[in-house]
Protein backbone atom coordinates (compact mmCIF):
# COMPACT_ATOMS: atom_id res chain seq x y z
CA UNK A 1 0.00 0.00 0.00
CA UNK A 2 1.20 3.50 -0.86
CA UNK A 3 -0.84 5.62 1.59
CA UNK A 4 -1.27 5.29 5.37
CA UNK A 5 -5.07 5.43 5.87
CA UNK A 6 -6.90 2.09 5.89
CA UNK A 7 -9.13 1.13 3.00
CA UNK A 8 -12.81 0.10 3.33
CA UNK A 9 -12.76 -3.70 3.27
CA UNK A 10 -16.37 -4.04 2.02
CA UNK A 11 -15.73 -1.91 -1.06
CA UNK A 12 -15.09 -4.00 -4.22
CA UNK A 13 -13.00 -1.17 -5.73
CA UNK A 14 -10.66 0.91 -3.58
CA UNK A 15 -8.48 3.86 -4.50
CA UNK A 16 -5.37 4.99 -2.69
CA UNK A 17 -5.14 8.75 -3.17
CA UNK A 18 -2.96 11.70 -2.26
CA UNK A 19 -4.82 14.95 -1.57
CA UNK A 20 -3.73 17.71 -3.96
CA UNK A 21 -6.14 20.52 -3.02
CA UNK A 22 -8.99 21.29 -0.58
CA UNK A 23 -11.64 23.90 -1.49
CA UNK A 24 -14.08 25.18 1.14
CA UNK A 25 -17.66 25.22 -0.18
CA UNK A 26 -18.72 27.95 2.24
CA UNK A 27 -17.91 29.60 5.54
CA UNK A 28 -21.04 28.57 7.44
CA UNK A 29 -21.20 25.48 9.64
CA UNK A 30 -21.81 22.27 7.69
CA UNK A 31 -20.79 23.88 4.36
CA UNK A 32 -18.32 21.09 3.56
CA UNK A 33 -15.20 20.89 1.45
CA UNK A 34 -14.40 19.71 -2.04
CA UNK A 35 -11.30 17.50 -1.96
CA UNK A 36 -9.16 17.01 -5.06
CA UNK A 37 -6.98 13.91 -5.03
CA UNK A 38 -4.55 12.07 -7.26
CA UNK A 39 -5.15 8.32 -7.51
CA UNK A 40 -1.84 6.56 -6.87
CA UNK A 41 -3.07 2.96 -6.70
CA UNK A 42 -6.29 1.09 -7.39
CA UNK A 43 -7.44 -2.21 -5.86
CA UNK A 44 -10.17 -4.30 -7.54
CA UNK A 45 -11.64 -7.40 -5.89
CA UNK A 46 -11.42 -10.40 -8.25
CA UNK A 47 -15.03 -11.39 -7.52
CA UNK A 48 -16.31 -8.48 -9.63
CA UNK A 49 -14.18 -9.20 -12.70
CA UNK A 50 -15.38 -10.95 -15.83
CA UNK A 51 -13.45 -13.58 -17.79
CA UNK A 52 -11.47 -10.83 -19.58
CA UNK A 53 -10.38 -9.11 -16.37
CA UNK A 54 -12.75 -6.16 -16.84
CA UNK A 55 -15.19 -5.00 -14.18
CA UNK A 56 -18.55 -6.74 -14.65
CA UNK A 57 -21.15 -4.00 -14.12
CA UNK A 58 -23.70 -6.50 -12.79
CA UNK A 59 -21.32 -8.13 -10.30
CA UNK A 60 -20.13 -4.81 -8.85
CA UNK A 61 -23.73 -3.95 -7.79
CA UNK A 62 -23.20 -0.21 -7.39
CA UNK A 63 -25.45 1.76 -5.07
CA UNK A 64 -26.16 5.48 -5.44
CA UNK A 65 -27.34 7.80 -2.69
CA UNK A 66 -30.41 9.72 -3.83
CA UNK A 67 -31.22 11.87 -0.79
CA UNK A 68 -33.03 11.45 2.50
CA UNK A 69 -33.28 7.74 3.24
CA UNK A 70 -33.32 6.76 -0.45
CA UNK A 71 -30.73 4.83 -2.44
CA UNK A 72 -30.73 3.27 -5.90
CA UNK A 73 -29.17 0.08 -7.24
CA UNK A 74 -27.46 1.08 -10.49
CA UNK A 75 -27.55 -2.36 -12.14
CA UNK A 76 -31.38 -2.45 -12.08
CA UNK A 77 -31.61 0.39 -14.61
CA UNK A 78 -28.62 -0.32 -16.83
CA UNK A 79 -28.73 -0.55 -20.60
CA UNK A 80 -25.96 -0.96 -23.11
CA UNK A 81 -25.01 1.42 -25.91
CA UNK A 82 -22.84 -0.57 -28.32
CA UNK A 83 -19.71 1.22 -29.44
CA UNK A 84 -18.17 0.65 -32.86
CA UNK A 85 -14.65 -0.63 -32.37
CA UNK A 86 -12.94 0.65 -35.48
CA UNK A 87 -15.05 3.48 -36.86
CA UNK A 88 -16.73 6.54 -35.39
CA UNK A 89 -20.49 7.00 -35.44
CA UNK A 90 -22.12 9.94 -37.21
CA UNK A 91 -22.59 11.76 -33.89
CA UNK A 92 -25.67 13.53 -32.56
CA UNK A 93 -24.73 16.73 -34.43
CA UNK A 94 -25.27 14.97 -37.78
CA UNK A 95 -28.77 13.72 -36.99
CA UNK A 96 -31.21 15.68 -39.20
CA UNK A 97 -32.80 18.54 -37.22
CA UNK A 98 -36.37 17.35 -37.86
CA UNK A 99 -35.46 14.05 -36.16
CA UNK A 100 -33.25 15.52 -33.44
CA UNK A 101 -36.05 17.89 -32.37
CA UNK A 102 -38.68 15.15 -31.88
CA UNK A 103 -39.95 15.37 -28.30
CA UNK A 104 -40.31 11.58 -28.07
CA UNK A 105 -36.53 11.12 -28.32
CA UNK A 106 -34.49 11.31 -25.13
CA UNK A 107 -30.83 12.23 -24.94
CA UNK A 108 -30.07 8.51 -24.63
CA UNK A 109 -32.08 7.81 -27.79
CA UNK A 110 -30.13 10.49 -29.67
CA UNK A 111 -26.89 8.93 -28.42
CA UNK A 112 -27.97 5.56 -29.81
CA UNK A 113 -28.99 7.12 -33.13
CA UNK A 114 -25.71 9.02 -33.37
CA UNK A 115 -23.71 5.85 -32.82
CA UNK A 116 -24.31 4.44 -36.32
CA UNK A 117 -21.71 4.59 -39.06
CA UNK A 118 -24.01 5.90 -41.83
CA UNK A 119 -27.58 7.15 -42.04
CA UNK A 120 -29.64 4.61 -44.04
CA UNK A 121 -29.96 5.61 -47.70
CA UNK A 122 -33.03 5.59 -49.96
CA UNK A 123 -32.30 2.08 -51.26
CA UNK A 124 -32.06 0.64 -47.72
CA UNK A 125 -35.28 2.39 -46.71
CA UNK A 126 -37.13 1.20 -49.82
CA UNK A 127 -35.98 -2.40 -49.18
CA UNK A 128 -37.12 -2.05 -45.55
CA UNK A 129 -40.56 -0.84 -46.70
CA UNK A 130 -40.84 -3.65 -49.27
CA UNK A 131 -40.12 -6.22 -46.55
CA UNK A 132 -42.45 -4.68 -43.97
CA UNK A 133 -46.16 -4.69 -44.86
CA UNK A 134 -47.21 -3.20 -41.50
CA UNK A 135 -45.08 -0.09 -41.91
CA UNK A 136 -46.01 0.24 -45.59
CA UNK A 137 -49.67 0.21 -44.57
CA UNK A 138 -49.06 2.88 -41.91
CA UNK A 139 -47.25 5.05 -44.47
CA UNK A 140 -50.21 4.73 -46.87
CA UNK A 141 -52.54 5.88 -44.07
CA UNK A 142 -50.12 8.76 -43.26
CA UNK A 143 -50.20 7.91 -39.53
CA UNK A 144 -47.12 9.70 -38.19
CA UNK A 145 -48.01 8.97 -34.55
CA UNK A 146 -48.06 5.23 -35.26
CA UNK A 147 -44.68 5.43 -36.99
CA UNK A 148 -43.22 7.15 -33.92
CA UNK A 149 -44.74 4.45 -31.71
CA UNK A 150 -42.98 1.80 -33.81
CA UNK A 151 -39.76 3.84 -33.63
CA UNK A 152 -40.01 3.71 -29.82
CA UNK A 153 -40.43 -0.09 -29.93
CA UNK A 154 -37.35 -0.44 -32.15
CA UNK A 155 -35.28 1.80 -29.88
CA UNK A 156 -36.43 -0.05 -26.75
CA UNK A 157 -35.36 -3.32 -28.39
CA UNK A 158 -32.00 -1.91 -29.52
CA UNK A 159 -32.92 -2.18 -33.23
CA UNK A 160 -31.28 1.12 -34.06
CA UNK A 161 -31.09 0.80 -37.87
CA UNK A 162 -34.78 -0.10 -38.05
CA UNK A 163 -35.59 2.88 -35.80
CA UNK A 164 -33.56 5.10 -38.15
CA UNK A 165 -35.44 3.84 -41.19
CA UNK A 166 -38.83 4.49 -39.59
CA UNK A 167 -37.72 7.96 -38.46
CA UNK A 168 -36.57 8.80 -41.99
CA UNK A 169 -39.83 7.45 -43.46
CA UNK A 170 -41.77 9.57 -40.95
CA UNK A 171 -39.63 12.59 -41.79
CA UNK A 172 -40.41 12.19 -45.49
CA UNK A 173 -44.10 11.68 -44.69
CA UNK A 174 -43.99 15.08 -42.95
CA UNK A 175 -42.58 16.84 -46.03
CA UNK A 176 -38.83 16.50 -45.52
CA UNK A 177 -37.04 15.05 -48.53
CA UNK A 178 -34.27 12.47 -48.44
CA UNK A 179 -30.94 13.64 -49.82
CA UNK A 180 -29.74 10.18 -50.87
Amino acid sequence: DLVRPYRVAESPVQFECKVTKVEALGKEGGAGNLIFSEVVKMHVHEAILDENGSIDQFKIDQVARMGGNWYSRANKGMFEVPKPLSRLGIGVDNIPEEIKSLKMLSGNDLGLLGNIENIPDKKEIDEFLDANDQISSIVRSKDSAELLKITREYLDNNKILSAWKVLLINSELNGNTRKN
